[in-house]
C-alpha cells in the first residue's frame, strides 16, 4: 500500500518476477491499475469496513519469464502484453563495447563479436563472459581484449563456439552415453546428473531446444542429430531426430 501511495504522476513501477506475488497484493493492485484507487480493509467479518484513497495516475510495468503463471485476472489487466527475444550477436557486441568502457578495458570489435556469438543472447550473460575475460586479459595480455585472448579465456571457462557451457556439455553427453540419445524423461535424467528437475526445465534446457540441441518429446528428453555433431558422437543407424530411431524397411527384424 505505501508503494503504491507514494506514486506520483507519470512514475513507472516496475514488478520483476511479477507471476510470484501473493494473491492478496494482486488484489491490492487491481482498483489501482483500473480505477486510481487503492482499498483498505479496516475489519474482518462481516461488518468489515474498507477505506478507499485516490492515487496518482502511474504506468505499472510487469517482467516475467513464466507468463502462464500469471493469474487470468492479473493478465487482463495489462493494457498491453510484449514478449522479449533473446538479442543479437550486434546487439549484444554494443553492450559489451560500453561494459568494457565502463569497466576500463580495451576490447577490439572482433573481441566484443566473439563474445557476443557466445552470450546466449543476454546481456547478463555477456557481461558475465566480459568480466572474466577481462580478468585473464589483465593477467594474461596486458589488458586488451583481442579475438586470441577471448577464445583463450572462454576455453578456460569451458565455452564453446555455441556459448554452451561446462553444464550443458554434461546434459547432452549424459543423455548420448547414458539413454543412448533419449528419450530420457526428466526425472531420471536429473537423478543421473545430480541436479533438481527445475534448475534442468527453467535454467538449461530453453537455450539447449532453442539452438536445436535439445528436443522434449512426449516421451522425455532426445539428443538432436545436432548435439551429436557437436559433442564428435556418430549418430546411430535409424535415428532421425525423432523421439524413437526408425527402423529400415529392409532391416532384419
Amino acid at each position: 500500500v505505501g508503494v503504491l501511495t507514494n506514486q506520483r504522476e507519470g512514475d513507472i513501477l516496475f514488478i520483476d518476477e511479477i507471476h510470484r506475488l501473493r494473491p492478496i497484493i494482486e488484489e491490492f493492485l487491481y482498483p489501482a491499475m483500473e480505477d486510481w484507487k487503492v482499498e483498505i480493509r479496516l475489519a474482518e467479518g462481516p461488518r468489515a469496513q474498507t477505506m478507499t484513497m485516490n492515487i496518482e495516475r502511474f504506468t505499472l510495468v510487469g517482467a516475467t519469464t513464466r507468463f502462464g503463471l500469471l493469474t487470468a485476472p492479473m493478465r487482463a489487466r495489462f493494457g498491453i502484453i510484449q514478449r522479449l527475444n533473446f538479442y543479437p550477436p550486434a546487439e549484444l557486441a554494443v553492450i559489451i563495447a560500453r561494459s568494457a568502457e565502463i569497466l576500463g578495458v580495451h576490447t577490439t570489435a572482433e573481441g566484443a563479436a566473439l563474445l557476443a556469438r557466445r552470450a546466449r543472447g543476454t546481456p547478463r550473460v555477456a557481461n558475465r563472459l566480459l568480466r572474466r575475460v577481462r580478468d585473464y586479459a589483465q593477467v594474461e595480455a596486458d589488458g586488451v581484449i583481442t579475438p586470441e585472448v577471448a577464445e583463450a579465456a572462454l576455453a578456460m571457462l569451458d565455452v564453446d563456439e555455441y556459448g554452451l557451457d561446462e553444464m550443458d556439455g554434461r546434459i547432452l553427453r549424459t543423455l548420448i552415453e547414458k539413454f543412448d540419445g533419449g528419450p530420457a524423461g526428466v526425472q531420471t535424467l536429473a537423478v543421473a546428473l545430480g541436479e533438481d528437475v527445475s534448475t534442468l526445465e527453467e535454467v538449461y534446457e530453453p537455450f539447449l531446444i532453442q539452438e536445436g540441441f535439445l528436443m522434449r518429446t512426449p516421451r522425455g528428453r532426445v539428443a538432436t542429430p545436432r548435439a551429436y555433431d557437436h559433442l564428435g558422437f556418430v549418430l546411430p543407424r535409424g535415428r532421425d531426430g525423432g523421439d524413437t530411431p526408425q527402423s529400415s524397411l529392409f532391416d532384419e527384424s
